[in-house]
């Protein structure tokens, strides 16, 4: 059964394929991030707010094994920025809330969430508790933000499906998966909600505001 998958960050680390150019056996696709990506976080969240100095990376480390890639990125990155990226490890309800609780008890803090099955789950929740406990937080997708979330900065999941029917159309025409390489995402969307960044205290400069693809009043 050939397959063709979409929103797969590093398949090639999770063995899917054996290349991304040339994945052989009976799967290709569309991948979602790669780990450079978590130093554009660390750029973006210092940007919207100057004062963070360190920045809880929260995910599960079950439902998303790829993601310490993303943070030792983000370790690589985080003098540049002056932000220490924390790893903080939430593998139910109750240890997300009492991790962003803990972080917005600390001055200068802030948080980072990086692909993961089991926060995104979660969005909406998070997203209340990171404006209850006033904590500047960027994500890696639109959807937080059109929830109340402050920052996102990732692909066009929406293109990435639209892509795939290609490559569907192209298997159901006698091509196999294994020769049809893995494509990166061409698509990135920057969204910033300011209504959330006022409810911080934030200030969004106007030039930052016009780098962003989508400004959320």
């Amino acid at each position: 059964m050939p397959i063709v998958f979409v929103a797969v960050s590093e398949p090639l680390a999770l063995g899917l394929v054996a290349s991304l150019a040339k994945p052989g056996g009976n799967t290709t696709g569309f991948t979602n991030l790669e780990p450079s990506i978590a130093g554009k976080w660390l750029e973006l969240l210092k940007e919207v707010a100057p004062r963070v100095a360190r920045a809880g990376f929260m995910f599960n480390p079950e439902a998303s094994p790829i993601a310490p890639l993303f943070l030792r990125s983000a370790e690589m990155a985080a003098s540049t920025f002056g932000v220490q990226p924390i790893p903080v490890h939430v593998r139910t309800v109750a240890e997300i809330e009492s991790g962003i609780t803990k972080f917005g008890r600390e001055p200068g803090s802030g948080l980072i969430f990086p692909p993961d099955t089991f926060t995104t789950a979660n969005y909406r929740f998070i997203v209340e508790l990171a404006a209850r406990n006033r904590l500047p937080t960027i994500y890696a997708f639109r959807y937080f933000c059109a929830a109340g979330g402050l920052i996102s900065y990732g692909p066009d999941v929406v293109d990435q499906f639209r892509r795939a029917a290609s490559y569907v159309d192209r298997i159901l025409r006698g091509e196999k998966p294994g020769d049809l390489p893995v494509q990166q995402p061409t698509k990135f969307e920057f969204v910033i909600n300011l209504k959330s960044a006022k409810a911080l205290g934030l200030d969004v400069p106007l030039h930052f505001q016009q780098l962003a693809d989508e400004v959320i009043e």
